[in-house]
């Protein structure tokens, strides 16, 4: 408990410091303050004697109602030669006993003084005791402090515990996440954080799951094909024109098969990108770029591509080839499922969250049913090898963004929108053009 590395154990060694130390500063005042007052007490006490006999002649009139004045009090007269009359108050050890001395001036001409003397032992006895009771009261208050500052410094780290205790019982299968509301505010942060690697864990093992069963599927099937279509050729002999037709078919399905292996590369690269040290980039910036150079495919294709960016600049701390990925796959797929003659919007716009953007087709819509972020997922007839959405979902999760897909509302077509929270990115002042 007390590792030099605890934040419990610093905390309760800076506690106990500061609480002993505020203790014997706290007693110290107090304990002087109380001899102080005291002494003062006896002291003007001693005075008003000695001013009353300078002023009566007489000890009996001086005091008409002060007999305990007059326990232990001892008065003489004195010959005393200084230069100047002045009062002296001094406190002495005779015989076991204490004593408070006053000398006053009574005769500046024949320099006599009146010496009252008074045993204060009892006071002096009391004071002691004062003293030992504070000394026993702060022995009392440090136990205490150390227990309450063991309690209290357990119940701020137990937040952590529970934690740290919820995720050492998780693993691949049971991977749940945190309830952020059941913890204190200063950890509803962290536990969101938390949420958000859980959730890239979860889709990271079900879809490297479906990839792998997905990959040697996909690799099996164009085998097949090659070992079939060979071992007919085989059967019998055959024109040289069927053996080329034979080549030109496995050629093919060998295309197929390094499209399927660049794919599968093609998620090693992403995720050495998730690694790559995040810089500050313009976000509308880095989506005016991606417009133009696929404004010309477009046009190319008998499509347009249309772009409207709200607001002009919106800096964020982020991994640029992860929102570049995202932005050519949506575009990509935007433009394979967009009929000749039809449009294509890439837009942008702020909202409570974030920062929304939105790629907006006018073609057949989505299947809602089917999770097209899994690896191998084909939307229609259309080639490809079926990762390019589970890559854009992937570095979407690394940016802590949230990519859908949706069909839309008004006629035919697709939405595809990813929202970069504010909170998960460092946002910097709106630069204006």
């Amino acid at each position: 408990m007390f590792s030099q590395r605890s934040i419990r154990s610093r905390f309760l060694i800076q506690l106990i410091i500061a609480s002993v130390a505020l203790m014997i500063i706290f007693s110290s005042i107090l304990y002087l303050f109380i001899q102080s007052s005291i002494y003062d007490e006896k002291r003007n006490e001693l005075l008003g004697i000695a001013e009353n006999i300078c002023s009566y002649k007489s000890l009996v009139d001086a005091q008409e109602n002060s007999n305990d004045a007059m326990l232990g009090l001892t008065v003489e007269l004195v010959n005393r030669h200084t230069e100047q009359q002045q009062i002296d108050f001094y406190e002495m050890e005779s015989d076991a006993q204490t004593l408070i001395i006053l000398l006053y001036p009574f005769n500046l001409i024949e320099d006599s003084y009146i010496k009252i003397s008074k045993n204060i032992t009892p006071t002096k006895q009391l004071l002691k005791k004062i003293l030992n009771s504070i000394f026993i009261i702060n022995a009392i208050g440090f136990l205490l402090v150390i227990v309450y500052a063991i309690i209290f410094s357990k119940m701020l780290i137990a937040p952590i515990t529970g934690l740290n205790k919820r995720l050492s019982n998780m693993n691949e299968h049971m991977i749940r996440p945190l309830v952020v509301q059941e913890l204190p505010d200063e950890f509803i942060s962290l536990g969101e954080s938390i949420n958000h690697l859980i959730n890239r864990i979860q889709n990271f093992v079900k879809y490297q799951k479906e990839l792998f069963i997905g990959a040697a599927h996909e690799l099996k099937t164009p085998l097949a094909v090659m070992k079939l279509k060979n071992q007919v050729t085989l059967i019998k002999k055959r024109s040289p024109e069927e053996y080329v037709d034979a080549i030109k078919v496995n050629n093919k399905t060998i295309d197929e098969m390094n499209a399927i292996v660049a794919s599968i590369l093609n998620i090693g690269r992403q995720e050495g990108a998730q690694l790559e040290t995040p810089i500050q980039a313009d976000v509308i910036a880095i989506l005016r770029r991606k417009a133009n150079d696929f404004a010309l495919l477009a046009e190319s294709e008998g499509k347009e591509l249309q772009m409207h960016f709200e607001p002009n600049a919106f800096m964020a701390i982020l991994q640029e080839s992860l929102l570049n990925q995202i932005i050519q796959n949506l575009l990509q797929n935007a433009l394979k499922f967009t009929p000749k003659g039809k449009k294509v919007l890439l837009q942008s716009r702020l909202n409570d969250e974030g920062l929304l953007i939105e790629v907006i087709d006018e073609g057949c819509g989505i299947d809602d049913t089917v999770d097209l972020f899994a690896p191998f997922k084909r939307q229609g007839n259309k080639s490809g090898a079926g990762l390019g959405l589970f890559l854009a979902k992937s570095a979407a999760d690394a940016l802590g963004g949230e990519l859908e897909l949706r069909n839309r509302d008004d006629h035919s077509g697709t939405v595809a929108s990813l929202l970069l929270r504010s909170k998960l990115h460092c946002i910097l002042p709106i630069k204006s053009k």
